[in-house]
């Protein structure tokens, strides 16, 4: 929207010429009103998200009520955390073989076939991952007849 301020010069059509009315002035002011119409306020119509409109009451909780719950939200941590600690001593993780030996890489093998051929006991990708530090592998890309160092067991 352009908004054309009255002060602005404008260059009429030779023989026109508009005729200047005077402005409105505020009553008890000397200085002239605004020329445009004033506007009604705008009004608020809220953000379009609908409210309950019944009646709440607040119905305080008792203090026994909440040492019950602080309580029972206790046990169930202790439970919780209980059964993540005898659950996790059950299983040893699998150790990466330190004994290292060079594999030659045969056609059509990838890193990870490499490294279960190497170390089937082991995580594969725990070996993937020594065989790139040992070896410093930027990609997983390998060559027929490439040898590599590798932990072995």
């Amino acid at each position: 929207m352009t908004v054309i301020d009255d002060r602005q010069v404008v260059s009429w059509p030779s023989g026109f010429r508009p005729s200047r009315t005077p402005a409105r002035q505020r009553p008890g002011s000397s200085r002239p009103g605004p020329s445009r119409p004033a506007a009604a306020p705008m009004r608020y119509r809220g953000t379009g998200v609908p409210v309950s409109q019944a009646v709440h009451s607040r119905r305080p909780v008792s203090t026994a009520v909440t040492i019950a719950l602080a309580g029972l939200a206790a046990l169930i941590t202790l439970w919780l955390g209980s059964l993540a600690h005898f659950s996790s001593g059950a299983v040893a993780p699998a150790q990466i073989p330190d004994q290292l030996a060079v594999v030659q890489v045969q056609a059509g093998e990838s890193l990870e076939q490499v490294a279960a051929r190497a170390a089937p006991d082991a995580p594969v990708s725990q070996v993937v991952q020594r065989i790139r530090d040992l070896n410093k592998l930027d990609s997983a890309s390998l060559d027929a007849g490439q040898t590599l160092i590798a932990p072995i067991g």
